[in-house]
């Protein structure tokens, strides 16, 4: 009797552990983060525009667009920069302008520029050699995203740019400092009151996913790979140009030696408004993007307050950013033009 009972015992321990044991697996692999399809191994295939051949787009840095090549237009602008001509005894060899240019091209947190009158059509450009220029201009730009032009800054700038012309046996000539560094704070002024990055985040209602399966249904909508680990970018389609939209992670994650079990419960998806032509539609991009992939993998679209985003939260923003885009219009400074690119840059 006493042996039966104890076999009886025994017998329901190991169902109880078995059990547990099976709870325990279940319960890892609810939680465990989610991984890509084994089946759908890499995004949709994209069209080459020069050849019309099917392209396998990898998730590496070659995914991105390659940088635009140069081009020769002037840059400097009165209504951002501080420009000073620079009067030549005759005309100089691109060669000689470019041997002279200052080691920096920045001044304080500000980019400088040099640019030439070509002789041949009488075009200001980035010196370039083998060419031949009858004037230049030095500049600086008035304000950017650290800030407005001080008179520190603009000392600099006249020093570098009085050693640069003295080289050429240039002369130059340098509006009134005074004058600058107001337009300089009243343009930073503008600049940050009508800056605007949006952003929102996804967070994941259950599981949490693996890198891989957020690589994947975001590739789905066209991220491709960023530059930074855990970044990932829908392009623009035009080569050169900002991302449309960025897609970030923790970075960590993106990084651990088992991708697979790195478990991310949120990611950010990211706006920068000045840097996209409004042509493009970015923020109805933004959307469809954020709720495409909170169907996909589960997730629920949030404010940086985890607060849930609804639809008519989304309309309102969307038409508070329309009169956003009138104003930039009306100041010259479009969203997405060269300008705007380097005054929120």
């Amino acid at each position: 009797m006493s042996s039966t009972l104890q076999i009886g015992l025994a017998v329901a321990g190991g169902v109880v552990l078995a059990g547990v044991v099976a709870h325990s697996a279940w319960s890892s692999r609810r939680n465990a983060p989610r991984k890509p399809d084994p089946i759908v191994a890499e995004p949709a295939a994209t069209e080459d525009a020069a050849d019309g051949e099917r392209r396998e787009p990898g998730f590496d840095d070659a995914s991105l667009p390659l940088p635009a090549a140069p081009e020769r237009r002037a840059t400097l602008d009165p209504l951002i920069d501080v420009i000073a001509p620079i009067a030549l005894e005759g005309p100089v060899s691109g060669d000689a302008v470019l041997a002279a240019l200052p080691a920096t091209r920045r001044v304080g947190s500000k980019p400088f520029a040099v640019e030439g009158r070509n002789v041949n059509g009488g075009q200001w450009e980035a010196a370039q050699a083998g060419q031949r220029y009858d004037a230049l201009q030095a500049g600086v730009q008035l304000a950017n995203r650290t800030g407005a032009l001080n008179e520190i800054e603009f000392s600099e700038f006249v020093m570098k740019t009085q050693a640069f012309a003295d080289a050429l046996n240039g002369a130059p000539e340098f509006p009134e400092m005074r004058e600058e560094v107001a337009r300089a704070r009243e343009l930073d002024q503008f600049a940050s009151s009508h800056d605007a990055q949006l952003s929102f985040t996804l967070r994941a209602l259950h599981a949490a996913w693996s890198p891989g399966y957020l690589h994947q249904n975001a590739a789905r909508l066209g991220f491709v790979a960023g530059m930074i680990p855990g970044r990932m970018v829908l392009p623009s389609g035009t080569p050169g140009l900002p991302p449309l939209l960025g897609l970030s992670f923790d970075s960590q994650a993106a990084l651990a030696e088992d991708p697979d079990q790195a478990a991310i419960r949120s990611v950010t998806l990211t706006l920068d408004v000045p840097q996209v032509e409004r042509a493009e539609q970015p923020f109805v991009r933004l959307r469809e993007a954020a709720m495409a992939l909170a169907q996909a993998m589960d997730g629920v679209v949030t404010d940086d307050t985890a607060r849930p985003l609804t639809r008519e939260a989304m309309d309102v923003i969307g038409s508070e950013l329309e009169q956003l885009y009138d104003t930039l219009d009306t100041r010259e400074l479009s969203a997405g033009s060269a300008l705007a690119r380097r005054l929120f840059g």
